[in-house]
């Protein structure tokens, strides 16, 4: 027993779109008052597709929160003005750290008053590019 597969080319699959939305562009036109005029405004979502916008969220910054949540990482955190606090983070939500300190009280710190935050053991390998010394181009 043999069988034929039957393709379908591109060409036919585009005039069959093309029959069909004609067929509903006139039926469209007939059921509103017959006229057979062609109507503008915008094209349809079938001719035009709208690029979607990246999502706003990627789930990095709740996934590191989570993980130094989870291992009680001690953390610095430097504020705006240049304050460092030194503590663990224990809950988070979308503007705000809850820091636990072990000698002073907790603090809720607004995210947007935090300029960066870095791991305690990472404190000695951190330079600021000003302390850096210049790098020597060789020749």
């Amino acid at each position: 027993m043999n069988r034929k597969l039957i393709r379908t080319t591109l060409a036919d699959v585009k005039a069959r779109r093309d029959a069909i939305n004609e067929r509903e562009r006139i039926n469209g036109q007939m059921q509103r008052g017959g006229s057979m005029q062609p109507r503008s405004g915008p094209p349809s979502a079938v001719q035009v597709r709208k690029r979607q916008p990246p999502p706003t969220e990627t789930h990095a910054e709740i996934y590191y929160y989570k993980k130094q949540i989870d291992a009680h990482t001690p953390m610095v955190i430097v504020l705006m003005d240049g304050e460092e606090i030194e503590g663990t983070i224990e809950w988070y939500d979308r503007g705000a750290l809850k820091i636990n300190r072990k000698s002073e009280p907790n603090l809720l710190v607004l995210k947007r008053h935090i300029k960066y935050m870095y791991k305690v053991e990472d404190r000695g390998q951190l330079t600021r590019i000003e302390d850096a010394p210049p790098h020597i181009a060789e020749a």
